[in-house]
């Protein structure tokens, strides 16, 4: 059985995330955990600091929100057909953003968080934000983010970045080889290089290591010269109609040249792929 948290704020962002995670897990046993996180900070506006009680919060946090949440259980309802494989919990918290995820994944023992983000179109510049930007750096559970114009039909492409210069733990990339399995998808390797440099041993022996663990399924290595990864990456997505993109949060620095400006909260993803991020 698998696990999975859905923040959300009730935007069609943050539906369209709900409904993606549905669809692409439809075959499996999930239990689905629907979190709304608000903070008191954002809806009591005072010149005059003061702790409520708890008739406060459940007047003007609580109650709102189990209305809101029961809204989108009822248009999950409505527009999926009834699945015994599928059960939705709502969650409800008042606490710091990220304080509250991590809380819910440790309580809920969560494999997998879905989050829904702003589109863009072509190399338009898109900000994750902050929220999805924390979730993929401070909260140590596997992240996939959809942006708001990707809709699930099938994964045949996954692309995967990768340096080469870090090895990973087998059991992390088992989270890609189970959407292999499941999906018939072929794993595109990518790495890219500085042009006329070759790969260290070091780098050699963990290709090989990549090349034996994913033996058994339909994948192959691209190398490509440029000066900027992302723009790199972004070319190479949009060239091989690529369904999805997975790295390893474990490569913070690769990580950083695709993703990350200079404020680490604030994330730039360009495309409308949805981006899985793996966490050992």
């Amino acid at each position: 059985m698998k696990n999975i948290l859905l923040p959300t704020d009730f935007s069609e962002n943050s539906w369209n995330a709900i409904a993606y995670a549905i669809s692409m897990h439809k075959d499996e046993v999930c239990n689905f955990y629907l979190l709304n996180v608000n903070r008191i900070n954002n809806t009591i506006t005072s010149d005059i600091p003061y702790t409520p009680n708890s008739e406060v919060i459940d007047t003007i946090i609580l109650k709102p929100s189990k209305q809101k949440l029961r809204k989108v259980v009822e248009r999950i309802n409505k527009v999926f057909t009834k699945n015994k494989n599928h059960k939705f919990y709502t969650l409800i918290d008042y606490n710091y953003f990220i304080d509250s995820i991590r809380k819910h994944v440790s309580e809920k023992n969560i494999d997998l968080i879905v989050m829904g983000t702003k589109g863009a179109s072509g190399l338009k510049e898109l900000l994750i934000g902050s929220n999805a930007g924390e979730v993929i750096t401070k909260v140590s559970c596997s992240t996939l983010i959809v942006p708001e114009n990707a809709t699930y039909s099938s994964i045949k492409e996954i692309a995967f970045p990768t340096d080469f210069i870090l090895s990973y733990n087998t059991s992390v990339l088992n989270s890609i080889i189970n959407i292999l399995k499941k999906e018939k998808a072929s794993l595109r390797i990518l790495h890219i290089v500085q042009r006329g440099l070759e790969l260290s041993l070091d780098q050699q022996n963990n290709k090989e290591v990549l090349e034996d663990l994913f033996s058994n399924f339909k994948h192959s290595f691209h190398s490509l010269s440029n000066s900027k990864v992302e723009d790199a990456i972004q070319c190479f997505v949009e060239s091989r109609d690529i369904d999805m993109m997975a790295m390893v949060a474990k490569n913070l620095n690769y990580f950083q040249q695709i993703l990350f400006h200079s404020k680490v909260e604030k994330i730039s993803y360009h495309t409308n792929v949805p981006f899985l991020v793996l966490h050992e």
